[in-house]
């Protein structure tokens, strides 16, 4: 099996010397212990003469990454088809200043940091969850530096953008050109801009469900519940005032079933963005609900929500909603239980390029190591050109 991941993976390089390295850099990622430096990759694989070339293959050649992501894709998806595309941050710390992207931030796990923020997009199976692409974010001081531009090989047609837009593009670039499946998008991290990112997904026709904080401006969308014509609330006061229609969901997200270990309750209540209903409506106005979605998860029925969500699929019931939202956790889980053992935030040069390309081949990396644990791969069979 490996021999056909290999044979899927590298099927758009011209080259066959580019096939062979890239299968040599593949087998290092799953051999060599502790960091996956190239130095290091090239150690366990060939020896010293083979750093620089293994340099050059990863932060100079002029193979495409994106064929590469989109045959590690497809591969997946005619294994099984994903249940969902879950778009999960991944914050990498860094030492220096010299990495491409490297900025002082705040990430809502590791605090105030310096280093790189990535989101990647995860193949979120029944039993497998895999990266399969990734987007780097920019800080304004790299896209707006025309030598730090330079000196990391910035393509021009890379500008500024935002994190939330940075988590929506990555997903939403995929699906536009990709020959994969439909399914709905899971985005893991939290969103300011509700209706510009919802939006997006929705032009595109794409269901998504994105984590919101509590504090998000909406307006209750349904005129049977409390709230209505209140103007704009928090999400997290608009769920109060319907604490009373939760309902028992099971830990896989399962409704109708008593919320044991992992359970949970939750509620979910049409909404509307800011501005987009009438605070007055005229007297016999027939007026539609919101064409949005809140979702309310409580693990403590006590205290306020767990976790928060907003989804374009309005006519999902909340159980089924929360089967999904289960995917991000997953990948969550999976990123920091595996992510090191395949160099995912290894990578040492300032390269955008090479950033990419490592980025690619650590992903098929977790691919292998993943199918490997579930017994249908072994990580130590892939094979030379």
């Amino acid at each position: 099996m490996t021999r056909g991941l290999s044979d899927v993976l590298f099927a758009s390089f011209a080259r066959r010397d580019q096939r062979r390295k890239g299968e040599q850099y593949l087998r290092g990622l799953l051999g060599t212990e502790g960091r996956k430096s190239i130095r290091n990759i090239a150690a366990q694989v060939g020896g010293p003469a083979t750093e620089q070339s293994l340099h050059h293959f990863i932060s100079s050649s002029t193979w495409d990454w994106m064929p590469v992501r989109e045959a590690l894709a497809g591969y997946l998806a005619r294994l099984a088809a994903p249940q969902a595309w879950v778009v999960h941050p991944m914050p990498i710390p860094k030492a220096g200043d010299q990495s491409v992207g490297v900025d002082y931030g705040v990430d809502p796990c590791a605090g105030v940091f310096r280093g790189q923020r990535a989101f990647g997009v995860w193949y979120a199976g029944e039993t497998l969850n895999t990266p399969v692409s990734w987007r780097l974010f920019l800080p304004g001081l790299w896209v707006g530096d025309a030598e730090r531009r330079r000196q990391a090989e910035i393509p021009d047609a890379v500008g500024p953008e935002s994190l939330e837009q940075c988590a929506a593009a990555a997903v939403l670039e995929m699906l536009g050109s990709w020959r994969v499946p439909a399914r709905p998008v899971v985005l893991n991290t939290h969103i300011n801009r509700i209706g510009d990112t919802v939006d997006r997904f929705s032009a595109a026709g794409v269901p998504v469900i994105a984590r919101i904080r509590g504090t998000a401006q909406l307006l209750m969308g349904d005129p049977a519940l409390p709230g209505y014509d209140g103007g704009p609330l928090e999400a997290q006061r608009i769920l109060a005032g319907v604490r009373g229609l939760r309902r028992p969901v099971g830990a896989e997200g399962h409704p109708d079933r008593l919320a044991g270990p992992g359970g949970t309750l939750a509620v979910a209540v049409r909404v509307a963005r800011v501005g987009e209903l009438p605070r007055h409506p005229r007297a016999g106005a027939a007026d539609g609900p919101g064409d949005l979605l809140l979702v309310g998860e409580w693990q403590d029925p006590q205290g306020p929500p767990s976790a928060v969500w907003v989804t374009n699929m309005t006519s999902v019931p909340a159980g089924a909603l929360l089967r999904l939202t289960r995917l991000g956790g997953r990948a969550c889980q999976d990123l920091t239980a595996a992510g090191a053992d395949v160099g995912l935030k290894d990578f040492e040069g300032r390269s955008f390029r090479g950033w990419h390309r490592h980025m690619t081949l650590a992903s098929a990396a977790y691919t292998v190591t993943a199918l490997a644990g579930m017994g249908g791969i072994s990580p130590n069979a892939v094979d030379a050109a």
